[in-house]
């Protein structure tokens, strides 16, 4: 029989200790009302912080399962540890200052695991640093949100957010981890190795703003051409940036700034 857990929760920290409360106090309500809690396991990757994350991570070891401390190359750097200790069926990503949507998400996502598709995708509630909501991501973006996700949907960038897409381990390849974009680059892979791919019909997260590839923006989209030009080819991918730009102006200009 196989006691493995069936969803492994990796959260990256790096001297996080102005949002880990918030992420870790979110999965606590969550996991209050999961039935069986020996599915989970939760992971703390820390890059070796020396403020109070680790403190604070530790006022929650009743249900972390591993909290690692140690320097590392980077945010995808840490995700790849993540993603080597995890012993649970499928994993999901969510970072220092990201949040389960509400007390109800976790016993919502493991009855949905239960189907067995290889990809989860949902959409997320993007919030300020108060935590007050903008507004959802699939609405609050160009980036509508298909019923039947595929990965030729990445053409025009990032189509779900990271921390909404929930991935089978064994499909999930490592980060690369010199690319601010490397979790389009993760997105796609995982969905063209996926047998079978499911829209949940629920809020799986509260993002918020303001990450990695927002700080380094210019970088950023450097290197999602990179990845865009590496699935979708050259010429494609030009072509495909010139409607990325021209979609964003359009949509800031009715809808103001979204990003």
């Amino acid at each position: 029989m196989d006691n493995s857990p069936l969803l492994t929760i990796i959260t990256v920290t790096f001297q996080a200790e102005k949002y880990l409360g918030r992420t870790l106090s979110s999965v606590e309500k969550a996991i209050s009302n999961v039935k069986n809690a020996s599915q989970l396991e939760y992971l703390i990757i820390d890059g070796g912080s020396n403020d109070q994350t680790l403190a604070i991570a530790n006022g929650y070891s009743h249900f972390i399962s591993k909290i690692l401390s140690e320097k590392d190359k980077g945010l995808y750097d840490a995700m790849n540890k993540g993603l080597r200790l995890a012993s649970g069926k499928y994993v999901w990503f969510l970072n220092a200052g990201d949040e389960a949507y509400d007390d109800q998400t976790l016993q919502n996502l493991l009855s949905s695991l239960e189907t067995g598709a290889a990809v989860y995708y949902s959409d997320a509630m993007m919030v300020r640093e108060d935590g007050t909501e903008v507004g959802l991501r699939s609405h609050f973006t160009p980036h509508t949100l298909p019923a039947n996700l595929r990965w030729q949907d990445f053409a025009l960038g990032m189509k779900v957010c990271h921390q909404a897409f929930i991935a089978r381990k064994d499909i999930a390849p490592p980060y690369e981890y010199q690319n601010l974009s490397a979790d389009i680059e993760w997105e796609i892979e995982c969905l063209k190795r996926a047998e079978s791919i499911q829209f949940l019909p629920f809020v799986l997260c509260r993002y918020l703003l303001g990450g990695l590839s927002v700080k380094n923006h210019r970088r950023s989209l450097t290197d999602r051409y990179k990845v865009l030009k590496k699935h979708f080819g050259l010429i494609p991918t030009l072509f495909n940036h010139l409607r990325i730009f021209w979609r964003g102006y359009w949509f800031a200009k009715k809808n103001g700034k979204y990003w």
